[in-house]
């Protein structure tokens, strides 16, 4: 049967998907819309299957909040090539999950796979339509969310690194911005030193020993030398102890107690890199 450019223009238009693949779509389905729909979906899910092994090293990191503020979500939406990443309607793909995201607050990524999606599909069943169009391995790799009574969220240029971070109270917006990018900036690991697992701390402590002996210290020397060692690297991993990136005269936590009012602190973070 003929198959007619507006059939294959309402197919492309409602699906996304390549002129000639819903041309050959609307051909196999004999023009039956929905079964052409049905044909294209599957032709994902081959892909998909194909790719499984693709590394998908590029993407988009996004991140949101709530309107006011009490929560907010990052995920990072994988792909193969940055051809892919940085063409705008794939950003505005990952968005769309992001918004599902930051309004459901889903438990972890498979349960946002399972949140519907504005396509009419599942979340999982349009990265999976996606796929198709695009001819890429996709897969949301991260997907991150944080609550406390402010939380601000950041997107570093280029849409490859995003974070969160909460405060115990209001926060000016500028101030709050820059403890964000001091976390994209600066990657620290923890918040404060009791967020570091111990095991992490004794290898630390470990290691500025082996390196006080190396030195020559004797074994006493070499373990306080250790502590000491050791403090140093808490204030150069922890957010809260890290010197400020515009004064580095002042810790991180010292800027946020002066911008709020004194009693204001951190009370949470999170950071996501393709990285």
């Amino acid at each position: 049967m003929s198959i007619t450019a507006a059939e294959v223009n309402k197919l492309r238009k409602h699906t996304g998907a390549g002129m000639m693949d819903c041309k050959k779509a609307l051909t196999e389905a004999a023009g039956d819309f929905d079964k052409a729909i049905e044909i294209l979906r599957k032709k994902g899910q081959k892909i998909a299957a194909k790719r499984g092994d693709n590394a998908i090293g590029e993407g988009a990191v996004l991140a949101s909040t709530l309107a006011d503020g009490s929560r907010g979500c990052i995920i990072s939406l994988n792909c193969e090539t940055d051809f892919v990443a940085k063409n705008s309607e794939y950003v505005e793909f990952a968005q769309s999950i992001l918004d599902i995201a930051v309004a459901e607050a889903p438990a972890d990524t498979a349960a946002l796979m399972s949140c519907a999606h504005p396509s009419g599909v599942s979340v999982g069943e349009e990265i999976t339509n996606q796929m198709g169009r695009l001819g890429e391995r996709l897969e949301v790799s991260r997907y991150e969310q944080l609550s406390g009574e402010v939380v601000v969220a950041y997107i570093h240029p280029g849409n490859r690194l995003s974070t969160l971070v909460a405060f115990n109270g209001g926060m000016d917006a500028q101030a709050g911005k820059d403890v964000a990018m001091q976390a994209a900036a600066m990657a620290p690991i923890a918040l404060d030193e009791s967020s570091i697992a111990q095991a992490d701390i004794d290898k630390e402590l470990e290691i500025g020993k082996e390196l006080a002996i190396k030195e020559g210290k004797p074994e006493e020397m070499a373990q306080n030398i250790a502590k000491g060692r050791l403090k140093k690297w808490f204030k150069e991993v922890t957010l809260v102890h890290q010197s400020f990136i515009k004064n580095n005269k002042q810790s991180v936590a010292d800027y946020v107690k002066e911008a709020g009012g004194g009693d204001r602190a951190i009370t949470g973070f999170s950071r996501v890199s393709l990285d």
